[in-house]
């Protein structure tokens, strides 16, 4: 179980909810990250607010750092311990840990 900020429907911040969630394993292709920073941008609010679509119910933030605790099958760029930084990709970094899939650059 970890923590993470949940988005049901769109709104104000009030639709925000500080949740107990499960990870899970990562799964083929993915890696799971512990945040130890993420970002916090204005275009989180457009996400939140139904300006820009997202699927619902769904995750929020779309930037963090922190470091690799475990790796899915056929993931082979990344170990665990490994520090790592993001940016883009599926909404989700207001996590204190999350699964995310590997995209080479």
């Amino acid at each position: 179980m970890t923590k993470a900020i949940r988005i049901e429907r769109t709104g104000g911040p009030e639709v925000m909810q500080y949740l107990d969630v499960e990870v899970g394993l990562p799964g083929p292709g993915e890696v799971q990250v512990r945040h130890h920073a993420i970002g916090l941008n204005f275009i989180d609010v457009y996400y939140r607010t139904g300006l820009y679509p997202m699927s619902l119910p769904g995750g929020a933030g779309l930037e963090g750092a922190g470091e690799v605790l475990a790796v899915g099958d056929a993931v082979t760029e990344f170990r665990p311990g490994d520090r790592v930084a993001y940016a883009g990709g599926s909404p989700g970094s207001y996590a204190q840990i999350r699964n995310m899939a590997v995209k080479p650059l």
